[in-house]
């Protein structure tokens, strides 16, 4: 794995641990990364590899025994699992979150819920479901899309709309309010829909929830962090490491490209491509770890997110989304380059080509993120304001 644009950014410790490890079975999934995509989800001995190599604990506190990856660490692991295989980083990136989550639940409630630091979380944060107010907590109902890790998690998270005697409850802006809540794996019907574009080793499948009860505990809002305040108690939190997959991936499709490429290093055409390439994987990069390492900075003194810039705010979703742009710009490139050498299914250029288009359709790298930051940035409403942090 040649990530040569940027000094190393994990330090000593349980974040370089963890690291290693995920660099170490990076090959391993490049080499079953056609079974995977078959399989349509992460193979359960592949889930137990990054439930050993500490991937899932990542975001767990220390005090709780955990590791307590920085963002910017998450990020690195997260970008080297999905140098191996696009499917595996992005249900690594998902299901590390269980250690984000536990921050915005009281903290006896959270250690009850995940007796284990390896517990995988899968869900759709957006509120489709419905929730009814009933004695000691909720009546949750629904079907959520997008479920990714699901074939594989322990937890699951939604987002519904809360209703009391039929009626919807509104918060104080007066629009409908939601909430996000937490359901046993067991409890959730999962429905194989996930026949997909890319990133089909995901398992990213529909689910439905029929009438479970939620105790109030088991519910979360990210404007309430309960314990654990600090740089990862925070709103956005859990899509700071979200562009690593797109990053490693990118990273990926080059080294392959330059390898394999190699019987024509004199070809004008070639040069030109690769390094353009090159280049674009460098700025949008850097553009991410300093966004993310200029947030930890001033969260890690104490600050808030307010205490940034509205520059210093916005870069961090919009070097986000540009990351992900750029990898499914790069990929296309180096499958032109490549011409007729990529259109076959062993060509793991056709898969990366295929998972990038797919990850672009997430919200973090739609134009609605640009509404927000430019809406932002010019003193305007943002209409997804939770990409920034904010809540109120």
């Amino acid at each position: 794995m040649t990530l040569v644009d940027e000094p190393p950014t994990t330090s000593l410790g349980a974040g370089a641990e963890i690291l290693a490890r995920a660099q170490a079975l990076a090959p391993q999934m490049r080499e079953r990364a056609e079974e995977i995509e078959a399989a349509r989800r992460l193979p359960a001995d592949i889930v137990e590899l990054l439930r050993d190599a500490g991937v899932f604990r990542m975001a767990f506190a220390r005090d709780w025994g955990g590791p307590e990856l920085t963002s910017i660490e998450q990020t690195e692991v997260v970008e080297a699992l999905a140098y191996g295989d696009a499917s595996v980083g992005w249900c690594a990136m998902i299901g590390s979150d269980t250690g984000l989550y536990a921050r915005f639940l009281d903290e006896p409630v959270a250690k009850e819920m995940f007796p284990s630091l390896d517990m995988v979380t899968a869900g759709l944060l957006f509120p489709t479901g419905r929730a009814e107010r009933v004695p000691g907590g909720f009546r949750l109902s629904g079907r959520w899309q997008f479920g990714s890790g699901i074939t594989h998690a322990d937890w699951v998270v939604s987002g519904a709309f809360v209703v009391r005697d039929g009626e919807p409850e509104r918060d104080a802006s007066g629009a409908p309010d939601s909430r996000l809540f937490m359901v046993p794996r067991a409890q959730v019907e999962v429905i194989d829909t996930w026949h997909t574009t890319g990133l089909a080793g995901s398992g990213s499948c529909d689910y439905r929830i029929a009438e479970v009860f939620v105790p109030d505990e088991h519910t979360l809002e990210f404007a309430s962090v309960r314990h654990g305040f600090g740089p990862l108690g925070q709103p956005e939190v859990h899509m700071r490491n979200m562009p690593a997959v797109p990053l490693g991936v990118a990273r990926a499709a080059l080294d392959f490209a330059r390898a394999e490429s190699a019987a024509k290093s004199d070809d004008y055409r070639v040069q030109v491509t690769i390094a353009e390439c090159e280049a674009e994987l460098h700025a949008a990069r850097s553009g991410v770890y300093a966004a993310l390492r200029r947030q930890w900075e001033i969260l890690e003194a104490g600050g808030t997110l307010d205490e940034l810039t509205p520059t210093e705010r916005t870069a961090l979703p919009l070097s986000r989304l540009h990351a992900f742009r750029t990898a499914r710009t790069i990929v296309g490139r180096l499958y032109d380059l490549r011409q007729t050498a990529a259109i076959y299914r062993p060509s793991p250029l056709d898969r990366w080509l295929r998972d990038t288009n797919t990850m672009c359709q997430h919200i973090v790298a739609q134009d609605r993120i640009l509404q927000s930051a430019g809406a932002y940035l010019m003193g305007g409403t943002p209409s997804f304001k939770l990409c920034l942090g904010v809540v109120s």
